[in-house]
């Protein structure tokens, strides 16, 4: 089964090149994130002229997430529900079950700068995350794909004394994500490849993609159970080259 996680940053912006790189790569399970289309608006024939089955939560010009399956996506929920309803106006969380894993899709809050009111919010966001977590079945396989917006540690950014304290790489959103994995989850990539420097994110705004100036900021979160079972986890930087890239790659886990 092989599962991948990917910030388009506009699914109309990127429609050719979505369907060419599903059409070649043929993912189990794509994860989408900053689709940032309405779900009256999402572009469904792209994925059933594939055979994949798309679940969707969309909002207009900004966030949006989705799962596309080539098996029946079940049991699909978004947002935190109830209990932290005032963080769900922005769509930012969908999950579902497919093939007896529970799968979630997730775009984390940018955060735009340390001190800020959307600092703030991520944080917030964050902390609900992991209450949404603890509510989990923990005797179903789960796994979290997604734009986290957070460079786990230095061996995730390129310049670490550039970005120390800035967003994206400070101890707080840091400390949230360590928080996140103690229920018990594992950075696939990290436990994969130990050693590794690679990135998943590189800004528009310079030639960052061109010097490798990037961030390793899209994770795959697995539990114990679907840990030990992946193969391979990779970033695909070819898909974040040429015309109309997204400025993130897609990155993909393999599970035996």
């Amino acid at each position: 089964m092989r599962l991948v996680t990917w910030n388009l940053n506009s699914i109309r912006a990127r429609t050719d090149k979505l369907r060419g790189w599903l059409e070649a790569e043929r993912p189990d399970v794509l994860l989408l994130q900053e689709t940032k289309v309405e779900d009256a608006g999402f572009p469904h024939a792209l994925f059933t002229d594939l055979g994949y089955q798309v679940v969707i939560h969309g909002q207009k010009s900004y966030n949006g997430v989705a799962i596309a399956a080539l098996t029946t996506p079940t049991d699909v929920t978004i947002g935190f529900g109830a209990s932290d309803a005032a963080l769900d106006e922005q769509a930012r969380l969908i999950a579902a079950t497919v093939d007896g894993v529970r799968v979630v899709s997730v775009y984390v809050p940018n955060g735009q700068a340390v001190g800020t009111d959307k600092y703030e919010y991520k944080l917030a966001w964050l902390a609900a995350l992991r209450r949404w977590i603890d509510r989990h079945d923990r005797a179903q396989p789960l796994v979290i794909g997604g734009d986290w917006n957070i460079a786990p540690d230095d061996r995730d950014v390129h310049d670490p004394k550039r970005w120390a304290g800035k967003v994206l790489c400070s101890e707080p959103e840091r400390a949230a994500l360590r928080e996140l994995m103690a229920w018990g989850l594992t950075d696939v990539y990290r436990a994969q490849h130990p050693d590794g420097r690679a990135y998943s994110w590189w800004d528009y705004r310079t030639i960052a993609f061109f010097k490798d100036q990037g961030l390793r900021i899209d994770h795959f979160l697995a539990d114990a159970t679907i840990a030990a079972r992946v193969t391979a986890c990779a970033i695909d930087r070819e898909a974040r080259k040429g015309r109309d890239a997204s400025d993130h790659a897609p990155v993909s886990i393999t599970i035996a």
